[in-house]
């Protein structure tokens, strides 16, 4: 299952990229994604807390996929043990080459508990991006 949302952001991808890589600031700006924590580098582990549209929070350690300037951010996140509940989380820009910015905010989710959440991750977590994608967009825009 995935859920992907997307947003055009009237700014360049390098200004995104400051504002989306800039975790200490989160908190001012991210209703979804309260905070990341640690280095985002190929391989290593951060922590990430998230708060659903409910006011549900939850914090869990993810290990970084891809961490590439100006394109893109993913990390793979597990519950429990790997099959339960994967989810690998994506964010992803895409140059338009006028000034714009698409940035693509996606997760697919795998496991054998993936049904049995479809409909809050359908629900909730797709609002949840939605919100940090306008977020997003009117702190960039703003700069």
């Amino acid at each position: 299952m995935e859920i992907k949302t997307q947003i055009i952001i009237n700014s360049t991808p390098d200004k995104v990229w400051t504002v989306l890589t800039d975790f200490d600031n989160y908190s001012n700006w991210n209703p979804f994604i309260k905070s990341i924590k640690g280095e985002p580098k190929v391989g290593s582990q951060i922590t990430v807390s998230i708060s659903s549209p409910e006011g549900k929070s939850m914090t869990f350690k993810p290990t970084v996929l891809a961490f590439d300037n100006n394109k893109e951010f993913r990390w793979m996140g597990k519950l429990l043990f790997k099959g339960v509940f994967d989810g690998e989380h994506k964010f992803e820009l895409i140059d338009n080459g006028n000034g714009t910015t698409i940035f693509i905010h996606s997760e697919k989710f795998r496991g054998v508990l993936v049904n049995l959440f479809r409909k809050k991750l359908e629900n909730s977590t797709r609002q949840g991006f939605e919100l940090m994608n306008h977020g997003l967009k009117n702190v960039v825009e703003k700069k």
